[in-house]
């Protein structure tokens, strides 16, 4: 089952990647200032968890104990968000678009070996919907940091745009089922 399901992801995506190209080497090829590319590979590198992590922490030192529903909530929407695109990457085995593309400059290191769909943005969009769900005003942090690190994922050729997308559809989705229970 699982070989067919990669043989089947993998015909799709092949296809869909092939149309990606093209916006991943403008993305890619865009010239930008060292500060900026530094500025995204910040936000890739805290996307990595660090940002999460600091924000709970926070929480948690800012409302003492009142803050453990929305920590607790956000590690569990956190746990099933890894559950779900580890899956999906190893179901997939997409490659990423600096492998597939020569074009394409892989400007930081990932942190694993496939693209499909994007972790990063997964939690970026679970972690914020959760954590502004208990605290509306966090919104004017976590919402841009999120939109930083999802566009992070593209210009630095880790991920293709679909790969992006999927992973914030899947986020919000997780969050919405997490905030409905």
């Amino acid at each position: 089952m699982q070989n067919r399901l990669s043989l089947v992801a993998h015909h799709g995506l092949d296809r869909l990647a092939a149309r990606e190209h093209a916006w991943l080497e403008r993305l890619n090829g865009v010239r930008l200032p060292d500060w900026e590319v530094g500025l995204l590979r910040l936000a890739s590198r805290l996307g990595d968890g660090v940002f999460w992590y600091a924000l709970m922490l926070a929480l948690i030192a800012w409302n003492g104990w009142d803050a453990l529903p929305a920590v607790l909530h956000m590690i569990t929407a956190g746990l099933v968000g890894t559950l779900v695109y580890k899956w999906l990457k190893g179901a997939t085995e997409r490659p990423r678009p600096y492998q597939a593309c020569p074009s394409i400059c892989c400007l930081t290191a990932p942190l694993d070996r496939f693209s499909f769909p994007s972790g990063h943005t997964l939690h970026a969009v679970v972690f914020s919907a959760v954590a502004t769900a208990y605290y509306p005003a966090l919104g004017w942090l976590v919402w841009p940091f999120t939109a930083l690190v999802a566009l992070s994922r593209l210009v630095l050729g880790l991920h293709y745009v679909s790969d992006v997308l999927v992973g914030a559809l899947l986020g919000g989705t997780i969050a919405a089922l997490s905030l409905a229970l």
